[in-house]
């Protein structure tokens, strides 16, 4: 299977203060880029989305800023309660994982009543991990724009703004690397939007029953599971307050590509075998298509490595994974 390129952005660090209300209309956030426009969960190949959506991102020593324009001719919201089922209202996701490693990472949800709902994830649920909602930001901060009237119906909106302001103290509260992260640090993140097909009836904004909802998301999965963080888009953090260099996979991302392959091809083994594969030729790995890959048994299923090709000089280092999809690297 042919690995799905995440999509990259440069986050630049702002260049004064930035008020969470919404209206993006501070310095640094001219000075940032829109990211390319979300398109289906599935992929560019799928149609594409009715609506426009699309994101900023800065940062500093205090906050990862997240901002979101999200075209939408009737905007509605009906949930009021923090950490309900915001996508059960059209809304706007973010899933951060800071360290790359599949585990213990962040997602985050809101409408455009500003109501929110965080939770963490220890790993990801087809790999059976429940979700922790008693979890909360600390020290979050949001804010919304319409650019039109909620819950009006006689009009024709033109879109709503989202702005968000995470503190790295929370960020990092469960990773293994730097919160705020070093200039030059990568990070694995990914925003979604939640889209339910409405009509008016009386007035009021009704969802069409029995049609499901659409996932509109900045880097796709491939599938209908915004939980694959090794699918989600990469964000670079830059000291600079200007760039626009591009941000694409590297020795890590290719690593990683060649070890999730074997991480899905035990998954499928072991449903047809009830075991998993002992040795690489039962899966179809051969040293022609992964180069120094290994791949043994443990006591909870197994463990696959393999090199990290680095730069010149650089000091070798060996990725690994294991049969709950966590990836992780150690220097030789």
């Amino acid at each position: 299977m042919k690995p799905m390129i995440p999509r990259g952005y440069l986050c630049l660090r702002a260049s004064g203060t930035l008020q969470m209300d919404g209206r993006l209309n501070e310095a640094a956030w001219q000075n940032a880029a829109w990211t390319a426009e979300f398109v289906d969960i599935r992929g560019a190949t799928m149609p594409r989305p009715w609506h426009a959506t699309r994101a900023k991102m800065l940062w500093d020593d205090q906050f990862f800023y997240i901002a979101a324009q999200l075209t939408e001719p009737h905007v509605w919201g009906s949930i009021t309660q923090r950490d309900a089922v915001i996508f059960q209202d059209n809304d706007f996701e973010v899933f951060i994982d800071p360290d790359g490693d599949a585990h213990e990472y962040y997602e985050f949800e809101m409408n455009a009543l500003n109501t929110v709902w965080d939770l963490r994830l220890v790993r990801p649920y087809k790999d059976g991990a429940p979700a922790l909602n008693e979890w909360d930001i600390a020290g979050l901060k949001s804010g919304v724009q319409v650019d039109g009237t909620l819950n009006d119906s006689r009009d024709v909106d033109r879109h709503w703004t989202v702005e968000i302001a995470m503190p790295w103290k929370a960020l990092g509260e469960f990773s293994t690397v730097p919160s705020p992260p070093r200039d030059g640090d990568r990070w694995r993140v990914d925003f979604s939007r939640v889209q339910w097909k409405t009509e008016i009836v009386d007035g009021r904004y009704q969802k069409i029953p029995n049609r499901p909802e659409e996932n509109w998301v900045w880097s796709p999965t491939g599938i209908v599971d915004m939980h694959r963080p090794e699918k989600w888009g990469l964000v670079q953090f830059s000291s600079a307050s200007r760039g626009d260099r591009r941000v694409s996979p590297g020795p890590v991302e290719v690593a990683r590509d060649r070890l999730q392959e074997i991480y899905y091809r035990q998954r499928a083994f072991r449903e047809a075998n009830n075991r998993f594969a002992r040795e690489r030729t039962e899966i179809g790995i051969t040293d022609r298509w992964c180069p120094g890959c290994t791949m043994s048994a443990t006591s909870a299923g197994y463990e696959a490595t393999v090199p990290v090709r680095t730069r010149l000089r650089a000091r070798p280092t060996t990725a690994h994974i294991r049969q709950d999809a966590r990836f992780w690297l150690t220097p030789n």
